[in-house]
């Protein structure tokens, strides 16, 4: 692949260039093929802090694909849509989406592989198909590609934002407004590797929320990313003071401050209910990448959400 910079383009690390210009191609894929040199400008390999210059020269080289390595498994799927492009999934709770170290089995890379042999090699071996993701035990819509173009169409709706992704989530406590904006940048956190957190220097994230229901010493929240970070909504509330219900790993699992010993036996009583966290993408808009017209998708809250919310309406 060869890119001409244009005459007006402004400075910019190639890194940044290339993530504008090749949508398809994720932060750290661009990184990789930087590192392996296979990104070349004006002949010579380049560092991904290089400054890009008017009338540049970058030539792209794709590796070929890599003949897949993932198990197909015959585990069900709940197939909301398909057709001969994409698939729209609607994901249950403890399935990873991608194989990596420790979960190399039982994901929804498996499950694809076996459901249908046309998947998109686009975003390498362990991710074929796969345009954005849903974390373990978070359920609900996702979409998946099943040709390159439709993966190329479909990533560049999510990097210009006009993927549109809701959630519903319940969080601890009351907030203040009945709507606003979340908008904090998020990298790694500095003492937990495992975790992400608010932190100076990461990369921009923003979340939309609003209060869809008040709940005894709960919010019900609709939710609406403008980005997509790693864990975003979990994060950004966390950062907020109103974890998501039911998340271990971001600090839902601990009753908030101030509650009377009668609301916090039942906060326990509630918890018992549930092992992850309280989070749900309930609707997928997006425009068909080959028909070029408007889809929208509803996913209802799981069982144990909905069973949940019910509880917790008792108070």
């Amino acid at each position: 692949m060869k890119i001409h910079v244009a005459p007006d383009e402004a400075p910019q690390r190639l890194a940044l260039f290339l993530g504008r210009h090749c949508p398809e191609l994720s932060r750290s894929r661009i990184q990789g093929l930087i590192k392996e040199e296979a990104v070349r400008v004006n002949g010579q390999p380049a560092r991904a802090s290089y400054q890009i210059r008017p009338a540049d020269c970058i030539d792209l080289e794709l590796p070929a694909p890599v003949e897949l390595s993932v198990d197909a498994e015959a585990i069900p799927l709940d197939v909301v849509y398909e057709d001969e492009d994409l698939l729209v999934l609607n994901k249950g709770p403890g399935m990873t989406v991608h194989p990596a170290p420790g979960s190399w089995q039982g994901t929804l890379v498996n499950a694809l592989l076996h459901h249908c042999r046309d998947l998109s090699g686009i975003n390498g071996v362990l991710r074929p198909g796969i345009v954005h993701r849903l974390d373990r035990d978070t359920t609900g819509l996702l979409v998946v590609a099943k040709n390159d173009q439709a993966h190329r169409q479909l990533a560049a709706q999510l990097q210009s934002r006009q993927l549109e992704r809701r959630y519903s989530a319940l969080v601890w406590g009351q907030l203040r407004l009945l709507q606003g904006r979340i908008e904090a940048p998020i990298g790694r956190h500095p003492r937990d590797r495992k975790k992400m957190g608010v932190v100076a220097g990461g990369r921009a994230a923003i979340t939309h929320y609003q209060v869809a229901e008040r709940l005894p010493f709960l919010n019900l929240l609709d939710l609406r990313l403008e980005t997509g970070r790693t864990h975003q909504i979990r994060v950004h509330l966390q950062h907020l003071g109103h974890p998501v219900f039911g998340d271990p790993v971001y600090g839902g699992r601990t009753p908030v401050r101030g509650l009377q010993p009668a609301q916090r036996l039942r906060a326990e009583e509630l918890l018992g209910l549930i092992s992850r966290q309280a989070l749900h993408a309930r609707r997928l808009r997006f425009t068909h990448p080959r028909r070029g017209e408007w889809l929208e998708f509803d996913a209802p809250l799981p069982p144990d959400l909905s069973a949940l919310l019910v509880a917790a309406r008792q108070g």
